[in-house]
């Protein structure tokens, strides 16, 4: 008889890729949009609305995949960093890293004689990958991808961002503004109801997270090009 659920489904191997598409489609959306937003309220004309858009675009795709590639590959290089170490150790002081083992199974529950039998097992199997994983916490499926996050960020940021940008040319609404916001809180919804759902965390929560945010975004950059506009900037 299987006690495995096959339905159950983790989410931890999604960690990485998810961060990054999350955070690349709600800085599109709320980044864009609030471009968007500062450059109408400044009276500036619709061509420049949508330049500026355009490069808005452009720009923060490849910012957020340098960014994220940058980021992500620093935790790569702690995490080698960690194997050459362990790697030392264990040519060093291979007593030490087998009692270090026992002392993190005992402190899991385990017995004396049993952690030691584990521990033994474990490290006639592979010593260096149950200290990267027992000892310092990483696993293949959490493991930093920087190319694929980089990918990630930069394709949701371009998705997030093209929703207020052709939201803009939607005839419905005649103020470019409100058009603009409108088109931008559907997308914060549903930015952050897939995100939730995906992450199996609460959808209302996260949801009203990613859109406040976004509403707040705004409203700050609408009121700095009101602001430009009446001074005359």
């Amino acid at each position: 008889m299987s006690f495995i659920d096959e339905n159950e489904e983790h989410r931890a191997h999604k960690a990485g890729w998810l961060r990054a598409a999350v955070l690349g489609v709600n800085d599109g959306l709320v980044s864009i949009a609030s471009l968007m937003v500062g450059i109408v309220a400044a009276k500036q004309s619709e061509s420049v609305i949508v330049t500026t858009a355009m490069a808005g675009i452009a720009a923060g795709a490849l910012s957020m995949a340098v960014g994220e590639y940058v980021s992500v590959r620093s935790q790569v290089d702690i995490e080698e960093s960690d194997r050459a170490l362990e790697e030392d150790q264990h040519a060093t002081n291979p007593e030490g890293e087998f009692l270090e083992l026992v002392q993190i199974y005992m402190a899991r529950g385990l017995t004396e004689d049993l952690a030691k039998q584990v521990a033994e097992q474990m490290h006639a199997h592979d010593a260096i990958e149950t200290h990267l994983r027992d000892e310092l916490g990483q696993y293949e499926h959490t493991k930093a991808r920087p190319v694929q996050a980089s990918i990630a960020s930069a394709i949701s940021f371009t998705v997030g961002g093209l929703i207020p940008f052709l939201g803009f040319y939607l005839p419905l609404i005649s103020s470019n503004s409100i058009r603009i916001t409108a088109v931008t809180i559907v997308g914060l919804t549903i930015a952050g109801f897939i995100s939730a759902k995906t992450a199996g965390t609460h959808l209302v929560k996260a949801t009203a997270r990613v859109v406040i945010g976004g509403i707040i975004g705004m409203l700050i950059t609408g009121a700095i090009g009101s602001f430009a506009h009446t001074v005359g900037i």
